[in-house]
């Protein structure tokens, strides 16, 4: 336990985040680290409390509780009050193996789920945890994790994003030879190409990269399997194959007017604004498509809310985000108490951000797109929205009825799709013949992560559906221990 009394005598702090209207001049990373006698005094909240859901990661209700990588939290918290941030690496790093991202991008399931949260305010472990591993950088900890012993044996991993980041570095330290493939210029998958720098620096992701090549792991880029590399040369170089190629295809709205010039997936621009600041070294860049513009943002989930920041730092008009479902209200409801996931209203980065500029939150709850307007170039002008009536079902869900007589126009040069993600791509399924479920994403043996195909298996995305980072995370490492097993009849990892 790190203090008995600790949550008694400090209120939780989180790291300080740079006012909106400044950090909208800037494309980088906006919090400010507590200094450590502050940050040892948050991490002396925790206190070993007898029902840790921070660590759990169980289902309640539909709903994650808890961290899924089972993180040591208490014992981490304890010897970060103590000042020993070695150890506390130590014991992070025997279940998580890439902390620095969750600690950036999480929506920090631990503190949902801590009993703190129940009356006060959580501990804030995520910022413990991004206190850690920064230390274990700034002191040289992170090193090359070179293995003690070769197995002989070859995995090659299809994706570089969380989920076989994680498998690699697992594998690799049990002595297996990884190579990693990846379609796209560097490897990262979402974390580089689908989340905004001023949420994760991807010079964060560079230099995990560096550390894992310099471990032994090989990252072949710019290389599509299926066309550059045919699934028969893959898996004859390879005794076995992971796919972690994430659920990339995004949902559309099928609407009259959906083909109008500049109406966009959201990962696509997202993307491609990435791409814009490694090109200028992380400067400030500059977009016609935004600058200047009206913009509708189409889903109010995380990906809506990066469109809303990135949209601003570019300089757009106006911005209006549409969310389909009601607002959710200020604090729980009677039936979702604590340790359930909360599910309450939320005003990230983006909407403070666009609410600072344009002088009110960009959101419009309970409305949906009937069509798009276009000029006579094809661009498209405007769209044509109608608000929705909430009905909950005997199943606790919302069916969603568009009402009569609402319908209004919004003007908009430019529309950022962001509603959701139905799986993953179809080509690598279907060249080595492995079954897809309903809903898109491979079909795996639950407990073994194998496909259809012999000696193939699935982690991440791919085979849990659109998640988060710290779950795609947890299925690498799961998968590794599973391909470890299917290798050497037994797993140590």
């Amino acid at each position: 336990m790190a203090k008995p009394t600790g949550f008694l005598e400090y209120p939780a702090k989180h790291n300080q985040g740079e006012e909106p209207l400044h950090r909208i001049r800037h494309f980088n990373e906006f919090y400010t680290p507590l200094p450590m006698e502050e940050r040892r005094k948050q991490a002396a909240r925790c206190m070993d409390c007898g029902v840790p859901f921070c660590q759990s990661g169980e289902a309640l209700f539909g709903m994650t509780s808890g961290c899924p990588l089972h993180n040591l939290v208490p014992e981490m918290n304890d010897l970060v009050y103590h000042g020993n941030l070695k150890q506390a690496y130590f014991r992070l790093s025997k279940t998580h193996s890439l902390p620095e991202f969750t600690a950036r991008v999480c929506p920090a399931l631990c503190e949902a789920a801590c009993t703190c949260a129940a009356a006060e305010g959580a501990v804030c472990t995520k910022d413990n945890e991004l206190a850690v591993i920064e230390y274990a950088y700034e002191n040289g900890l992170v090193t090359p994790d070179l293995p003690l012993t070769k197995t002989g044996k070859s995995v090659g991993i299809v994706g570089s994003g969380p989920a076989g980041l994680a498998a690699a570095i697992w594998l690799n330290r049990r002595g297996h030879s990884v190579t990693v493939y990846e379609q796209q210029p560097l490897p990262g998958g979402l974390l580089r190409y689908g989340i905004p720098n001023m949420k994760l620096d991807k010079r964060i992701i560079d230099r995990r990269i560096q550390q894992m090549a310099a471990s032994g792991i090989t990252f072949v880029c710019n290389t599509r399997i299926g066309r550059d590399i045919s699934t028969v040369q893959l898996c004859k170089r390879h005794d076995r194959i992971l796919l972690a190629i994430g659920a990339g295809v995004p949902r559309d709205i099928g609407v009259p007017g959906r083909d109008g010039e500049n109406i966009l997936f959201a990962v696509d621009f997202l993307s491609d604004i990435t791409k814009k600041l490694e090109h200028s070294d992380y400067e400030p860049v500059s977009s016609e498509l935004v600058q200047g513009k009206n913009v509708l943002v189409i889903g109010g989930g995380d990906t809506g809310n990066d469109c809303v920041g990135t949209c601003v730092r570019l300089g757009a008009k106006s911005i209006v985000q549409l969310e389909m479902m009601p607002c959710p209200p200020e604090t729980r409801s009677a039936d979702n108490p604590w340790p359930q996931w909360p599910r309450v209203k939320k005003t990230d980065y983006g909407q403070q951000e666009a609410a600072a500029v344009y002088g009110s939150d960009p959101r419009v709850y309970q409305t949906t797109v009937q069509r798009f307007v276009s000029d006579e170039s094809g661009h498209v002008r405007a769209a044509v929205t109608v608000s929705l009536k909430a009905e909950k079902g005997e199943d606790g869900r919302f069916k969603m009825t568009p009402i009569a007589g609402t319908e209004q126009e919004i003007p908009c040069e430019l529309v950022l799709i962001a509603a959701g993600f139905t799986g993953c791509e179809e080509l690598l399924p279907k060249q080595l013949g492995i079954e897809v479920s309903p809903r898109g994403t491979i079909s795996t043996e639950q407990k073994t992560y194998e496909t259809s195909a012999k000696h193939v298996f699935a982690a991440g995305d791919a085979r849990r559906g659109q998640s988060l980072v710290v779950w795609a995370i947890a299925e690498g490492e799961n998968a590794a221990r599973a391909i470890d097993a299917s290798l050497m009849g037994y797993s140590n990892l």
